[in-house]
């Protein structure tokens, strides 16, 4: 009665024990919510839930040679294939973490020889006791042995579990990313190859530029040679003429250091881009379809990279705040053990096994857990933030980028009617410098502008062209 009432008392120290420890545990912080609110509409007040953004970017894109570009950059940039390894080391995370909540299985076989000492202890048993009937123990002693061992860790507070979705949602962060990296990419080369186009037209521009301004030269030493004009005109149109030969060169050297970047972007050494730019003055500008707000959280991969990361630490949250508790094990062998290995398979005389139950709990050193749980509340707080950021930034990179569309597409139209002007200009400034209605000053002036007006036309083209990739990529396309 006495050892049931010792056992009893044991068990009872033991629950308030158990009781105890987790009343030491702290309450869950009270960490808000993510502000998911968006506005309804962007600055235009459509409420269209048509969104380019679904477009595949092969798509979006008209000029193949453009998406033959993607597609090499999208196979070989290193960038994106060190992305991809984070990726396999995320997946592998996951299946480890799954691993730790199941049992773990250990084969074992092993074998062993001992000669201990006559005039110790073992020595002393060994000589004076028979392993059976006038059979001594052999000397030196051997010991073979097989078996297996299994271990598991009880999931009781599914810290364990916790820790595998925690993995698997970075697991899903990664491929955001993956995603987003793509979008840059294909956004990258978007702007590089449109910039590529537009220094080939302004390189034209000048070349025909340089035609007209060695025109007017020869007419101005010929207006010389008649004493209609000095030797300062003729210096004047020379200077005009250097000046254009050498923006050339500096064109020229745009031109390789934007080809150079592609194929950095495309994992290649230095080579010629192939492009068509005759026609791009002329290429139209597709129109683009914003959609709704709300679409961000479900098309940008930034966005829902952060909800991934903000969801990851809310369980690290739980797992820390798990650390509080006892953990509970299990530990259990089985096999076989014998001096000599013709007697392993007797049984049951070689068989061996074992059973342990154990539960262990912080108790001196907590303070070390309960910084690691105020520090993963205080990750889960930033991780709010983050998404809040991304969803904010998404929003205000498109509605920055539609009034840059229609505040460009203005700036076009009143770009044409100022090179139409100036080309008319240049052919009047000439035929009233013949007749002498004109100074050589005026002619020299006109060119310059006209130059000037046509090198910003290519210039206000290529930002539409920019400014519709932006919108794409900040809609949340180009990676599908």
């Amino acid at each position: 009665m006495n050892k049931i009432k010792s056992i009893r008392k044991s068990q009872l120290i033991g629950v308030l024990t158990l009781l105890l420890l987790c009343a030491c545990v702290p309450t869950q912080k009270a960490v808000r919510d993510a502000n998911v609110a968006v506005p309804k509409h962007y600055q235009d007040k459509t409420t269209d839930s048509a969104n380019s953004a679904t477009i595949q970017w092969k798509t979006f894109f008209s000029d193949p040679k453009l998406v033959a570009l993607i597609d090499t950059a999208l196979a070989n940039n290193q960038e994106l294939n060190i992305m991809l390894q984070h990726i396999a080391m995320a997946n592998n995370e996951v299946k480890v973490r799954k691993g730790e909540y199941l049992p773990f299985v250990n084969v074992y076989a092993g074998a062993e020889v001992e000669k201990v000492g006559e005039y110790t202890r073992n020595g002393a048993v060994e000589q004076h006791l028979d392993v059976r009937e006038n059979e001594e123990f052999p000397e030196p002693l051997t010991d073979f042995s097989v078996g297996l061992d299994v271990s598991w860790e009880l999931d009781v507070w599914k810290k364990l579990r916790n820790g595998k979705k925690a993995a698997v949602l970075e697991y899903l962060s990664t491929i955001e990313g993956k995603n987003f990296m793509v979008t840059s990419i294909v956004s990258e080369i978007a702007n590089s190859y449109y910039e590529l186009l537009a220094l080939d037209n302004q390189l034209n521009i000048i070349e025909q530029n340089l035609e007209l301004q060695k025109n007017a030269l020869e007419m101005v030493k010929l207006q010389k040679q008649a004493a209609r004009a000095t030797q300062l005109a003729v210096r004047r149109f020379e200077a005009e003429v250097f000046k254009n030969q050498s923006n050339k060169f500096e064109i020229r050297q745009q031109i390789v250091e934007t080809e150079n970047k592609i194929n950095f972007l495309l994992g290649r050494y230095p080579q010629k881009i192939d492009r068509d730019a005759d026609d791009f003055i002329n290429r139209p500008i597709d129109a683009i379809e914003a959609g709704i707000p709300a679409q961000l959280l479900a098309n940008r991969p930034d966005i829902k990279q952060a909800e991934y990361e903000l969801e990851a630490s809310k369980l690290n949250v739980k797992i820390a705040k798990a650390n509080f508790y006892p953990s509970i094990g299990i530990k259990a062998g089985i096999g076989l053990q014998a001096f000599k290995t013709k007697y392993l398979t007797n049984t049951p005389e070689s068989l061996l096994y074992s059973l342990v139950g154990d539960v262990v709990s912080p108790l001196i050193n907590r303070n070390a857990i309960k910084a690691e749980y105020n520090n993963a509340n205080s990750r889960q707080l930033q991780a709010v933030f983050e998404y809040e950021k991304a969803i904010l930034n998404g929003y205000i990179e498109v509605a920055n980028t539609l009034s840059n569309i229609n505040n460009l597409k203005e700036n076009y139209e009143l770009k044409e009617q100022q090179v139409q002007a100036m080309t008319e200009a240049i052919d009047l400034s000439i035929q009233l410098f013949k007749s002498a209605r004109a100074e050589y000053t005026e002619v020299l002036l006109t060119q310059r502008e006209a130059l000037d007006s046509k090198i910003e036309i290519i210039e206000t083209k290529r930002d539409q062209f920019l400014a519709n990739v932006k919108i794409y990529q900040a809609l949340g396309g180009g990676w599908n």
